[in-house]
C-alpha cells in the first residue's frame, strides 16, 4: 500500500483539478474503497475527472512518482476489480458522462466512458436502435465498468458482448500517452486489433475515456416462453438443442431447482409442481416471421423431461413468467447474504456434465450450490451458500470452489464469463491460462503501463 501523498504529489494533482475534484479526508475517500464485491481498501485520494487531458496529466503524475491508480466507474463490479488494494489514488469518471454524438445512420453512438449503459439505451431507442450489452446493472452501471469487464447479459446469446459491439476507443496508457483505437466503419483491419485487447483488460492497461459503440436494431417484436423441466439434465439437454437449431433466441436463461424452489418461496409465479429446472427463452425478429421462430424454438425445447411450456399472449404475461427469474436475486440475497457468486462458462453441448458435476460437488462437500444464469453461452452463476461465522462451512466453501473451477476447465470452459478476474479469481489464472502466455500478457503489461500503477494487483496472478 502506497504511503501518504506528499506535498509535491498533492500540489501536482491539485494542479490539475483544483481542491473540490481532488479528495484526501478519509471520510470523502471511503465510498470509492470499495465495490459489489464487498472488498473494502482505502486509497489515499480520489480525483474527479472531467475530460481526457485530465486524465492523461494525472497519469504523467502517477507514472512520475510512481503511485497507484485504480480507474473505476460506478463500482458494480463483483470482484474487486475497481478497489484499490495497493491505495494510491481513485480516478472516478462519474462526472465524464457525455454522449457526444450518434449517427443512427452509420449504426453508432460516441461517448465518454462515464456515460450510464441506461442512458445509452434510451439515446438508441430514439432512433429504434439498442447496444447489445445488458448487465443487470445496466441502469446504473457506466460504459467504461462495462468495457473494463467486457460485459455481456441475457442478450448476448444472440447479440454478443462488449467486445462485439464496440467500433474503437479513446484511451491513456499508463505512461500518459494517449491513444486512439478501431475506426468508426464495422470493417477495418489497419494495424493490431487494440480495441479487443483493451475491453476486458479491468483498468490494467490503459484508462479508456472514450468509446464509439456499435448499434444494433431494436427488434419489432418480442416473445417470451417458458418451460419447466422435470430435473436439470432434461433442462441442460434442451438448451443444447436450442442452440444448435437456426433460430437463436434472444434470451435463454437458466435456473436450476433449488433456483426455482427460492424464486417461488419469495414471489410466487405459478411454476408447476415437482419443476426440477426451469428455462426462460425470448425470440425476436419480425412480425412476419416471429411466429415461425417461436414454433421451431417450442419444438426444440420439447423433449424428455418437459413438464409444461408456456407462451406469453401478451407483455403482461411475458412479464409474468420472468418474475421467476427476477425474484431470485432478492430471494438468494436474503437467504445467504454473504454468498460466494461464480461466473463459470462452459461450451453448450458440457451444459450437462457442468450441472451434474455441480451437484456431485454439492453432495462431496456438503455445500448447498444454486445454479442459475444465461445457458445460451454455457454461462452459469454457480452461488455456493455457507454461514459465514461457520468456519467449517467457510472452509468447505473455499475446497468446492477449487473443484468447481477444476470441473469448469475440464470441460474446456473459462472461471469468468462476464464478471472478470478482478482480485478474486487472480491466483486462479494460472490454472486455465500456460506459462508462456502468460509470460507474454506480462511483457503487454509493461509495454502498457512500465510502472505498473495501473490498478496493480488485479487481472494477473503475481
Amino acid at each position: 500500500m502506497t504511503e501518504s501523498l506528499s506535498s509535491t504529489e498533492l500540489k501536482a494533482c491539485r494542479e490539475i483539478f483544483g481542491t473540490d475534484r481532488f479528495l484526501t479526508d478519509p471520510a470523502d475517500c471511503l465510498a470509492y474503497g470499495y465495490d459489489n464485491s464487498r472488498r473494502v481498501a482505502m486509497p489515499q485520494a480520489v480525483a474527479f475527472a472531467a475530460n481526457h487531458d485530465e486524465i492523461a496529466a494525472l497519469l504523467r503524475v502517477c507514472t512520475e512518482h510512481r503511485i497507484p491508480l485504480t480507474a473505476r466507474g460506478r463500482g458494480t463490479n463483483t470482484t474487486g476489480a475497481s478497489v484499490p488494494i495497493a491505495g494510491g489514488i481513485v480516478l472516478t469518471l462519474e462526472r465524464m458522462n457525455r454522449i457526444l454524438r450518434i449517427s443512427p445512420g452509420d449504426r453508432m453512438i460516441e461517448c465518454e466512458a462515464g456515460a450510464l449503459n441506461g442512458d445509452i439505451q434510451a439515446a438508441a431507442a430514439k432512433h429504434g436502435l439498442f447496444w447489445a450489452p445488458d448487465p443487470t446493472s445496466a441502469g446504473f452501471s457506466s460504459v467504461g465498468g462495462n468495457l473494463a469487464c467486457s460485459s455481456g447479459g441475457p442478450r448476448a446469446v444472440k447479440y454478443g458482448t462488449a467486445r462485439d459491439n464496440v467500433l474503437g476507443l479513446r484511451a491513456i496508457t499508463g505512461t500518459g500517452t494517449s491513444i486512439k483505437t478501431g475506426c468508426y466503419t464495422t470493417k477495418g483491419v489497419v494495424g493490431y486489433d487494440l480495441t479487443r485487447l483493451l475491453i476486458g483488460s479491468e483498468g490494467t492497461l490503459a484508462v479508456i475515456t472514450e468509446a464509439t459503440l456499435k448499434l444494433l436494431p431494436k427488434p419489432e417484436v418480442t416473445r417470451t416462453l417458458r418451460a419447466a423441466y422435470r430435473d436439470v439434465k432434461s433442462a441442460a439437454e434442451a438448451v443444447a438443442r436450442l442452440m444448435g437449431q437456426p433460430q437463436i433466441p434472444s434470451a435463454l436463461e437458466f435456473m436450476d431447482g433449488d433456483a426455482v424452489m427460492l424464486a417461488q418461496q419469495h414471489q410466487d409465479s405459478g411454476v408447476p409442481q415437482g419443476t426440477g429446472a426451469l428455462l426462460l427463452i425470448e425470440a425476436d425478429g419480425a412480425p412476419d416471421s416471429i411466429e415461425s421462430a417461436v414454433r421451431a424454438i417450442s419444438d426444440a425445447a420439447r423433449g424428455d423431461g418437459l413438464i409444461e411450456l408456456r407462451t406469453a399472449a401478451s407483455s403482461a404475461e411475458a412479464e409474468a413468467l420472468w418474475s421467476s427469474r427476477k425474484a431470485l436475486s432478492p430471494a438468494l440475497r436474503k437467504l445467504a447474504p454473504k454468498k460466494v457468486n461464480e461466473d463459470v462458462a462452459v461450451p453448450v453441448t458440457r451444459l450437462p456434465e457442468l450441472i451434474d458435476g455441480l451437484g456431485e460437488l454439492s453432495r462431496r462437500h456438503s455445500i448447498r450450490i444454486v445454479n442459475f444464469g444465461h445457458a445460451g453461452n454455457g454461462n452459469i452463476h454457480v452461488n455456493l451458500l455457507a454461514d459465514p461465522s461457520d468456519a467449517m462451512q467457510m472452509k468447505a466453501i473455499e475446497a468446492c470452489l477449487h473443484d468447481v473451477f477444476k470441473l469448469v476447465l475440464s470441460l474446456e470452459g473459462t472461471i469468468s464469463g462476464e464478471h472478470g478476474v478482478g482480485i478474486d479469481k487472480r491466483d486462479y489464472v494460472g490454472w486455465e491460462i500456460d506459462a508462456d502466455t502468460l509470460a507474454l500478457m506480462r511483457q503487454l503489461k509493461q509495454v502498457f503501463d512500465p510502472q505498473s500503477i495501473l490498478n496493480p494487483g488485479k487481472t494477473l496472478p503475481p
